[in-house]
C-alpha cells in the first residue's frame, strides 16, 4: 500500500469526521440546543474614532460582577454627608434642626405675637434700659400734675369751706355746693387722667426703640415727640372734657331722682352706677391705646381714636385683663414700699418738734411721688407693648420692624422704627385688619 493511500485512510477515521464537523458547525454558527455565554452589550460597540476625547473612566465599571455602570456625576454636585458627618453635640458641634427657624430678637421682644409674659418682661427690660428716659420723664409729668391737682384742691376746699360758713348750705346739698365739688371731683380727676395720657405718649418712643436695641435719653424722648406734643395736650384735654361732661350730666341725674324718689330712689341710681362704671371701663380700654398710635404714627387726635378703637376690636378682653393684672401688681408692689414709710413718717408726727413733721410730710410726699412715676411709667411700657402686640397680630407689624432692623438708618440716633409702615393683611383667625376688608 502506498504511503499516500495510508494516510487518506487514516484521515477518513470516526475522530477526523467529528473534527471536521465540528470546524464545519464552527463556520456555521452555535449549533442549536447548547447553552450560549452573556452577550455583553458594551463589548459591541465600536471604538471611537481617533481624535475625540474619551469620558472618564467610571470605576464602578471596573468592578467584577457589575454588569450595570453609573453615569458621570455632573459639575458642581457633591453628595450628602451621612448621619456620621453631622454636626453633633458630643463631638463639639450643635445638631441641626430642620422645619423650624426662632424668631428673631434684637432688642427687648421676639419680632412675632406676643404672650402676658413677654409683655411683662419687654416693659421691664425697657425702662431698665432707658431709666432716665421712662422713669425721669414719668417723674416730671407726675410732678407738675400734682402741684396742679394740690393748688385746684386747696382752691375747691376754700370755696366749699366759704359756702358752707355763709349758711345757705346748712342742713342741705345745695346746688352751688354740689357744683363745686362735682366741678372738683372732675377737674382733678381729669387731671390725673391727662397726666397718664401724656405719659403713655412719650413712652411709646423708647419702648419701640428698645425692640431694635435703641437706647433713648431723657431729652430725647421730647426731641421725637416734638411734633405730636400738641395733638397730645389735645387729646387729653379731650378726654378731659368727656370725663367733666360724663361726671356732671351723671351727678344732676343723680340729684334729681334722689330729690324726687327721696330713699327709693337709691333702688335706682346704685345698678345705673354699676352700670355707668362698666360703661366708663369699657370705653377707657377701647381708647387706651390712642396715645401710643398719637405719637408713633403722627397722626391726629380723630384718628388716633379710631385706630385705638379698631386695634382692640375682637382683643378687649385680653387688653383689659393684662391692663388689669398689671395695675394690680403695681399697687400691691406700691403698697408693700409705702406701707412701712407711711409708719415710720407717723411714728415722726407724734413728736413735738414742727421740723421732724415738715420733713416726715416732704419726705411722704416725694416717696409717693416716686412710687406714682414708677408705677405709671411701667404700665405705660406695657401699654405700649400692648398697642405694638395688637399691630404685629392684626397688620403684620414684625416684618415692618424687620425691614427697619435692616434700614441703613437704623444707625441713626433719632431714628424711630415702624413711623412710617404700612398695614400688611395677615392671616389671622380674625381676617385682615379693619380698614382692609
Amino acid at each position: 500500500m502506498s504511503e499516500q493511500e495510508h494516510n487518506n485512510r487514516n484521515n477518513s477515521g470516526p475522530d477526523s469526521g467529528q473534527q471536521t464537523t465540528a470546524q464545519n458547525d464552527g463556520a456555521r454558527g452555535p449549533v442549536p440546543g447548547m447553552p450560549q455565554p452573556p452577550v455583553n452589550p458594551w463589548a459591541q460597540q465600536a471604538p471611537p474614532p481617533p481624535g475625540i476625547p474619551q469620558p472618564p473612566v467610571n470605576p464602578w465599571a471596573q468592578q467584577q460582577g457589575n454588569a450595570w455602570t453609573q453615569p458621570p456625576a455632573a459639575p458642581g454636585y457633591a453628595p450628602p454627608a451621612s448621619a456620621w458627618e453631622q454636626p453633633n453635640p458630643y463631638r463639639g458641634g450643635p445638631l441641626p434642626q430642620p422645619g423650624y427657624t426662632p424668631p428673631p430678637k434684637p432688642g427687648i421682644i421676639p419680632l412675632r405675637p406676643l404672650g402676658l409674659g413677654e409683655i411683662l418682661d419687654g416693659a421691664f427690660q425697657a425702662c431698665r434700659r432707658n431709666a432716665l428716659a421712662a422713669f425721669g420723664n414719668a417723674f416730671v409729668v407726675q410732678a407738675v400734675i400734682t402741684l396742679l391737682v394740690v393748688g385746684l384742691g386747696a382752691g375747691f376746699f376754700v370755696s366749699v369751706d366759704g359756702w358752707l360758713q355763709s349758711g345757705s348750705a346748712s342742713g342741705e346739698v345745695t346746688g352751688p355746693v354740689l357744683g363745686t365739688v362735682v366741678g372738683a371731683v372732675s377737674t382733678l380727676g381729669g387731671l390725673s387722667l391727662a397726666g397718664v395720657l401724656i405719659v403713655q405718649g412719650l413712652l411709646v418712643l423708647p419702648v419701640v426703640r428698645s425692640i431694635l436695641n435703641l437706647r433713648t435719653g431723657f431729652g430725647q424722648v421730647w426731641r421725637l415727640a416734638r411734633g405730636s406734643l400738641g395733638p397730645l395736650a389735645g387729646l387729653a384735654l379731650l378726654m378731659l372734657a368727656g370725663a367733666a361732661v360724663g361726671v356732671t350730666v351723671l351727678a344732676v341725674l343723680v340729684y334729681l331722682i334722689i330729690d324726687t324718689l327721696g330713699a327709693a330712689g337709691l333702688l335706682v341710681v346704685i345698678p345705673a352706677l354699676f352700670a355707668v362704671v362698666a360703661a366708663v371701663v369699657w370705653v377707657s380700654v377701647k381708647l387706651s391705646l390712642a396715645p401710643a398710635a398719637l405719637v408713633l404714627e403722627g397722626i391726629g387726635v380723630f384718628p388716633a381714636i379710631r385706630r385705638s378703637w379698631r386695634l382692640t376690636g375682637r382683643n378687649w378682653w385680653r387688653t383689659f385683663g393684662i391692663m388689669a393684672l398689671t395695675s394690680l401688681i403695681v399697687n400691691v408692689l406700691s403698697q408693700v414700699l409705702t406701707v412701712p414709710l407711711s409708719f415710720a413718717a407717723s411714728m415722726l408726727t407724734l413728736t413735738d418738734s414742727t421740723v421732724l413733721i415738715g420733713v416726715s410730710v416732704v419726705l411722704i410726699f416725694a416717696f409717693s411721688l416716686l412710687l406714682t412715676a414708677v408705677a405709671c411709667g411701667f404700665q405705660s411700657a406695657v401699654t405700649a407693648l400692648l398697642y405694638v402686640d395688637l399691630r404685629i397680630r392684626r397688620e403684620g407689624f414684625d416684618l415692618a420692624l424687620m425691614k427697619d432692623q435692616e434700614n441703613p438708618q437704623a444707625q441713626d440716633s433719632d431714628f424711630l422704627p415702624g413711623r412710617n409702615a404700612v398695614p400688611m393683611a395677615r392671616n389671622t383667625p380674625h381676617g385682615p385688619p379693619a380698614g382692609m376688608k
